[in-house]
């Protein structure tokens, strides 16, 4: 896991979802970075809103990270709004025209396109919140007590950095 503080310590698809997040708290969501919602998926970032809305923002660094994903797709049935964020010189034009688009960096983010809603079934949507509450509560709890990492890693819950 990179430096906290440092982010010259950061990957590039790092950085992006550094920036997301920062941006997506200015519409009052939470984020989780790097968060898997079933085998074999781990999303980039997963936002909820104040009302219990689920976007899930995947971060691609260059063409060449996009055109070796074949899992994004997976990502669809997980959130009611889904996103690409990239950087200024992405080569967006060949991003799907139906997701949204954020551009970002290190440090914030612009929401360009907002993608239309396809909202989660209920049961979906409650096992998403509960996924998304059990790992932002498993990973504060690693931080007060990092030994504590080790027990939710060997039960699935969480992988490091």
């Amino acid at each position: 896991m990179p430096n906290p503080t440092d982010i010259t310590t950061y990957q590039p698809g790092q950085l992006l979802a550094r920036g997301v997040s920062r941006h997506m708290r200015s519409h009052d969501f939470t984020c989780v970075e790097e968060l898997v919602p079933a085998r074999g998926l781990r999303v980039d970032v997963m936002a909820l809103g104040p009302k219990g809305e689920v976007w899930v923002i995947e971060c691609k660094s260059s063409r060449a990270d996009f055109m070796s994903d074949s899992k994004w797709q997976g990502y669809l049935d997980w959130c009611d709004r889904y996103f690409f964020a990239v950087d200024a010189e992405f080569p967006v034009e060949i991003l799907p025209e139906d997701a949204g688009l954020i551009l970002a960096d290190g440090y914030g983010a612009e929401i360009v396109r907002m993608p239309d809603e396809d909202k989660l079934p209920p049961a979906r949507r409650k096992k998403i919140h509960m996924i998304f509450a059990r790992t932002a509560a498993a990973r504060l709890q690693s931080y007060r007590d990092p030994g504590v990492a080790g027990m939710f890693k060997e039960n699935g819950m969480f992988k490091e950095k």
